[in-house]
């Protein structure tokens, strides 16, 4: 795998821009192009004689083919992008002209798809955005003989790079990465390494959901069986969605976080932060927190409800600067600044630049100021679960030297942005000394 990284976007990932050599006619012409390179040209010098020369003749004014007319087709636009994107999709299939027609050199067929291409990702950047380019599926539209065999003359290859890009994390790896909160995971033994450990993925349940659970290290005690403990214990389920195929769908640009998700992000992200703060007192009553589970009564079938769990007074729950805070009178910009540094490195897996801190620890301090110290601190510091960089893995190349071909190659953080990268190291072991050591509290 290349680690190299195109400092600019392009039009799309290698294995599409194959798709762009289609049926080579065998004429020699004087323009050479790159896949991918930008198109400088205009509607009215390039676009529109391709039109004229190639479409009008079957979509002109009068009884246009298939209903559709070209012959007045302006520059895209907002209001003329359907038609743009079907002109876009016959001519990259090779599906128009037809056969039987003249057939454009493949230097022109390649840059009017690109400059098509990039005419709509400027049009729709703020109308959901243009990704049909993007779509791994028309790799099955891939001329073969073309994509294995030499190139034409006239098509130059770039040296191998993937583009810029950012990948929203899996529903699997956001749970890890919240458990990793709230959970002490045992650490690795070289003795038993098929055992569950300190970042793996965190399992599904009996009925194969994805859920993070709260507490279950302290539970000593429950009343009925295993559907009802499950249905006891404290739980969000996954909020990212992703498409239930099986196989490698993991691709960039068709997941997001939508604002539903968002919203949902911000809740569990405070009732985290509260049990970070507070244990199982943050799920439940005092009386349930003995390690004397007789002392604690259980009355009448409550199986299922909350009250039906008693939990230990030990503590296993990672010690963190979140306790620190939340559990001291006031909120000093010291110990505000150390729980936001925490929570920005143990949901991006990388420390938080100055820039970054500074404004996290703005927004904690403006919730605090208009809430008071609890109420604010759990708004305040919930705002780092919707970092963008919590939420995706980055490969945008943003820092480094580009060499003559503009690609960069991944350093530092982003080398976890690969998607092989699966397992990681606590936070404090990702700067080589433990910054905030886990401990009990007084």
């Amino acid at each position: 795998m290349s680690l190299y990284r195109n400092s600019f976007p392009i039009a799309a990932p290698a294995i599409l821009l194959a798709s762009s050599l289609f049926a080579w006619s065998g004429s020699s012409v004087a323009e050479t192009y790159t896949p991918g390179q930008s198109v400088n040209k205009t509607f009215v010098d390039f676009a529109k004689p391709f039109l004229e020369t190639h479409c009008v003749d079957c979509h002109g004014e009068f009884d246009p083919e298939g209903n559709l007319s070209l012959h007045d087709l302006g520059p895209i636009d907002e209001i003329n992008a359907g038609t743009w994107r079907s002109v876009w999709a016959q001519v990259k299939l090779n599906e128009m002209p037809p056969q039987d027609a003249t057939q454009p050199d493949v230097v022109v067929r390649l840059q009017i798809s690109d400059w098509i291409v990039s005419q709509l990702t400027r049009v729709m950047e703020h109308k959901g955005g243009f990704v049909d380019h993007l779509d791994p599926n028309k790799g099955n539209f891939v001329d073969h003989d073309l994509l294995l065999g030499p190139p034409p003359d006239e098509i130059q290859h770039a040296p191998a790079a993937t583009p810029a890009r950012i990948w929203r994390i899996t529903p699997d790896e956001h749970v890890t990465r919240l458990n990793e909160l709230i959970n002490t995971e045992p650490e690795f033994t070289p003795n038993k390494p098929g055992l569950r450990t300190h970042g793996d993925a965190v399992p599904t349940n009996h009925g194969g959901e994805l859920k993070l659970y709260f507490g279950t290290d302290r539970i000593i005690k429950w009343q009925g069986g295993t559907v009802a403990y499950a249905t006891s214990v404290k739980s969000v389920p996954a909020v990212l969605s992703t498409a239930r195929d099986h196989g490698l769908e993991n691709y960039p640009d068709f997941y997001t976080v939508n604002s539903a998700e968002a919203t949902q992000i911000m809740g569990v992200a405070g009732d985290i932060i509260r049990y970070m703060a507070d244990g199982p007192l943050s799920i439940a009553n005092p009386e349930q927190i003995t390690d004397d589970p007789s002392t604690y009564e259980m009355e009448g079938d409550i199986r299922g409800l909350p009250t039906a769990l008693v939990y230990s007074t030990k503590v296993v729950r990672p010690m963190t600067p979140v306790y620190d805070l939340m559990n001291d009178e006031g909120a000093t910009q010291e110990r505000l600044r150390a729980a936001v540094d925490y929570l920005f490195e143990a949901l991006t897996y990388r420390p938080p630049t100055d820039q970054e801190s500074e404004a996290y620890l703005e927004i904690a301090q403006q919730a605090i100021d208009k809430l008071g110290k609890e109420d604010g601190a759990v708004l305040g510091l919930s705002a780092v679960f919707l970092d963008r960089d919590a939420l995706f893995r980055p490969e945008l190349a943003e820092n480094g030297t580009s060499d003559r071909h503009g690609r960069v190659m991944l350093r530092d953080w982003e080398l976890h942005a690969i998607p092989q990268t699966r397992r990681r190291a606590p936070p404090g072991n990702r700067r080589g000394a433990d910054a905030h050591p886990r401990r009990r509290p007084p």
